[in-house]
């Protein structure tokens, strides 16, 4: 009765302390997250390394520096291209007429691009100069994500081993489900959309340096980066550069670019590089990926970007489970 008893205190301690922290280290809860995920994923590597002949230490500090570099190659290059080709871009927007007027169903709806422009760049203006206002937050955090994924990476089972302890050994077995579950979720994120982003930037450079735009590069690293937001897509690129044209005049570069774009910068990437790695995965559908990133980006912010499918595919799991619990109950009821 003590035992059990103490225990009972030791887990409303837990909860309480869980939820002080919480409050204590909200500004920095999306850092902890995405390093715990991005751990997760390098894990397979550190484990390469070390059957391969290096130290614990060694191989956590080899796959922290391929993820820090591998998360700059990422990051930098986009934000490099729109700084430096920012005059290709203005002047691709300065050919655009001051306003278009859309005829829909006998009704006209007047657009002033003018405006919109002005209201664009304000927004942008105000996003670099809170940007560079938190400088130092951010190269904080950057610290400490790093370090926080060296640690996860040097030392893996010590979470693994504390959970296990937690929890009762009947439902070990969840939580090895879900393990699995949340690991196929995270690869499909980061491994899959980014080699899928990877393959749509090359195909989007191709297509529209070969149709002669000037801001290809630009473009290009614009479709890769949307290749993250589910069904919406490279495509965006693809129809603004089409109405674009056909604003401009040139209606057979619209079509071109809506034909060939379409089909090898929206569609040939998934088609090709997502069924190859898809056996990665945990397999979540579609529809469910995009309600958790919606719902998550919309709730959370940019966190929610990993946290919504990741929190649906864990909700998807548990109803599998629970199916399969009733499964047997059923046939003997029957």
């Amino acid at each position: 009765m003590v035992t059990r008893q103490r225990t009972y205190v030791l887990a409303g301690l837990l909860v309480a302390l869980s939820l002080l922290t919480t409050v204590l280290l909200s500004s920095v809860l999306a850092t902890v997250f995405f390093a715990i995920t991005v751990a997760y994923v390098l894990f397979p590597l550190s484990e390469w390394f070390v059957r391969h002949g290096l130290s614990k230490r060694l191989a956590a500090a080899v796959t922290t520096v391929i993820a820090f570099v591998g998360g700059s190659l990422v990051l930098v290059p986009p934000a490099a291209v729109l700084y430096r080709r920012r005059r290709d871009l203005f002047a691709f927007f300065q050919q655009l007429p001051d306003s278009v007027t859309i005829v829909v169903g006998g009704f006209r709806y007047p657009i002033n691009i003018e405006r919109t422009l002005a209201g664009l760049s304000e927004s942008l203006r105000a996003v670099a100069v809170a940007l560079a206002s938190e400088t130092p937050i951010i190269a904080l955090k950057i610290v400490l994500f790093t370090i926080l994924v060296y640690a996860m990476l040097w030392r893996p089972s010590a979470p693994g081993e504390v959970l296990y302890r937690t929890i009762p050994r009947p439902y070990h077995d969840l939580v090895t489900r879900f393990h699995e579950r949340l690991r196929g979720t995270l690869y499909a994120i980061y491994v899959l959309q980014a080699a899928t982003a990877f393959g749509t930037f090359l195909m989007a450079w191709a297509v529209f340096g070969m149709l002669g735009y000037n801001s290809a590069f630009s473009l290009a690293v614009v479709a890769g980066i949307l290749q993250f937001v589910p069904v919406v897509g490279p495509s965006v690129v693809v129809v603004a550069i089409a109405a674009a044209d056909v604003v401009t005049g040139d209606v057979v570069g619209a079509l071109l670019v809506t034909v060939l774009g379409l089909a090898l910068v929206g569609f040939l990437p998934d088609a090709v590089i997502r069924p190859r790695l898809a056996r990665y995965t945990t397999g979540m559908p579609a529809s469910l990926y995009f309600v958790g990133f919606t719902g998550g980006v919309l709730s959370l912010g940019l966190v929610g970007f990993i946290a919504g499918p990741v929190v649906v595919a864990l909700l998807a799991e548990t109803a599998n489970l629970l199916a399969a619990e009733r499964g047997p109950e059923q046939q003997a009821l029957g």
